[in-house]
């Protein structure tokens, strides 16, 4: 990338990473995100999250530096060098999802994900779910504990913890993945282009109420929620040479 001389660091709030956050920024001085070539983010794939969500609307991408515990979408963590791992750095642009999430009361709840978008029962019977995909029915009731939309980058989390297929970082398609199905007995889920929009309508509302999340960040409980790629958004994430997210995607299913 081009001449980095302007760094933002943000960091999580863990002492690991505060503490990483004062000795770089005495190290390399310290800008607003908004004046930043590159913003640093400290701390795991959760604060990764919340980073590029907080700055997707401004022009430079993130290097994230594991400070937490998993650090699937974090580079190693090494003061030295880091100006020369910056310029090497590669990158990869990722669209999130867009929720659109009807509660019963008729209120819209909107937000982005990066990874996925889930529904999961809000009671202590499963759920039961319709799913519509660009408009076809597809299938007509599905029993489970919960359903989810995945990105290629958040292929690799919940959707995975599902049973959910792995997806290559630059494939132009989405994990449709079913949590604990019930019926259809065997369903695994789909892989669905890029490019569709997922109904999900909730059966029996009342009785076996759902909610929904997008990263982890709550609509509450929904009776209809639809799912779509958002093509106007890329997120920019960058690095090390090697390391970047195809190779941990390709890496992660031969472990």
């Amino acid at each position: 990338m081009a001449p980095v001389r302007k760094i933002a660091f943000l960091a999580s709030e863990t002492a690991r990473a505060e503490g990483a956050l004062e000795a770089l920024v005495a190290r390399y001085g310290q800008v607003p995100p908004e004046e930043a070539d590159v913003i640093v983010a400290l701390g795991g794939d959760g604060f990764m999250l919340q980073t590029l969500h907080a700055t997707q609307d401004l022009r430079a991408p993130v290097y994230g530096m594991n400070c937490g515990t998993i650090g699937f979408m974090m580079n190693e963590y090494r003061e030295d060098g880091l100006i020369e791992r910056l310029v090497a750095a590669e990158q990869e642009v990722i669209n999130p999802l867009r929720m659109q999430a009807t509660r019963p009361d008729g209120r819209v709840v909107e937000a982005l994900a990066i990874n996925e978008v889930s529904l999961l029962r809000a009671g202590p019977q499963a759920a039961k779910l319709r799913i519509i995909v660009d408009g076809k029915l597809r299938l007509e009731e599905l029993v489970c504990d919960g359903a989810l939309v995945a990105t290629p980058a958040g292929s690799t989390a919940y959707n995975y913890s599902a049973h959910g297929p792995i997806l290559p970082i630059g494939s132009d398609v989405l994990a449709l993945t079913a949590v604990a199905p019930f019926r259809p007995r065997r369903w695994r889920g789909a892989l669905l282009p890029k490019t569709a929009n997922v109904r999900i309508e909730v059966l029996e509302p009342e009785k076996r109420p759902v909610m929904a999340e997008g990263d982890s960040r709550g609509a509450g409980i929904v009776s209809v929620v639809e799912i779509r790629s958002e093509p106007a958004i890329a997120h920019r994430i960058l690095f090390d040479p090697g390391h970047g997210l195809e190779e941990r995607l390709i890496r992660e299913q031969f472990l």
